[in-house]
């Protein structure tokens, strides 16, 4: 063999030792790619878990603007109620006014006798109108009271009876007198079942008996407004007070 030769393996032969000797660094290598795998699917899960909160966060935003808008429109909807009320009054008055055509009115005297005698007097039509009058006009609610009672009395089966019961209840319930104010809108109820008053006193009565703790009876009169007159203001606020004392 070439002498050369000989001492050129002699010289490489510790640098492949050497070589072999070095392990590759797989180990290394697969603990990089493990640990990268770790963090990729602890970020994942972060921003999961960030997700999930924000649709938490908004589902809870939008329950609470629609009981905004469902307490706006209950809001709403007592206000038209009350607008309605205002101007059906204004439509009856009006109406009961053109009745009177060109008939002398009753001036006032400057001691104002009582609300019976005054009634006693008048005609049916002017008795009706001076107990109004008392209410609209004047502005004296205590007046009014034995006013309406003494057109009642006198005239039960008038084509007013409806309507003086109804305000007589009205001007009782604002009083605070819900026992003479339930019998008042009772007379409405059993006794004029076609007066425009029927659904409104209904639903009085069904507030009288709130304020009685009497809660089964006022969703009685309740459920009957919603029943009898479906599309009307007053069947509004019969649903309202019925979704407030449920339990």
């Amino acid at each position: 063999m070439n002498p050369r030769l000989i001492a050129a393996a002699m010289l490489l032969l510790p640098l492949w030792t050497a070589s072999a000797a070095t392990p590759a660094p797989v180990q290394d290598l697969g603990g990089s790619m493990v640990a990268s795998d770790s963090e990729r699917i602890a970020r994942l899960e972060r921003i999961i878990k960030a997700k999930q909160q924000g649709e938490f966060e908004m589902q809870q935003r939008l329950d609470a603007l629609q009981q905004e808008v469902l307490d706006l429109r209950g809001i709403a909807e007592q206000q038209n109620y009350q607008i309605n009320q205002m101007l059906q009054r204004q439509r009856q008055l009006y109406e009961e006014i053109s009745k009177l055509g060109t008939q002398p009115h009753a001036e006032a005297a400057v001691s104002a006798p009582t609300a019976q005698s005054a009634s006693a007097s008048l005609s049916e039509t002017d008795s009706y109108q001076r107990a109004v009058d008392l209410v609209l006009k004047e502005r004296r609610y205590d007046d009014a009271i034995p006013a309406f009672k003494a057109f009642i009395s006198q005239y039960p089966n008038s084509g007013f009876a409806d309507n003086a019961n109804y305000w007589l209840g009205q001007l009782l319930y604002n009083k605070g007198d819900y026992t003479q104010a339930k019998l008042a809108f009772e007379n409405v109820v059993n006794n004029f079942k076609t007066s425009g008053k029927r659904a409104d006193s209904l639903v009085k009565l069904g507030l009288i008996a709130e304020k009685s703790h009497d809660k089964a009876t006022a969703a009685t009169h309740y459920r009957q407004v919603v029943k009898e007159y479906a599309n009307s203001a007053a069947a509004s606020i019969a649903k309202q007070q019925l979704a407030a004392i449920k339990p």
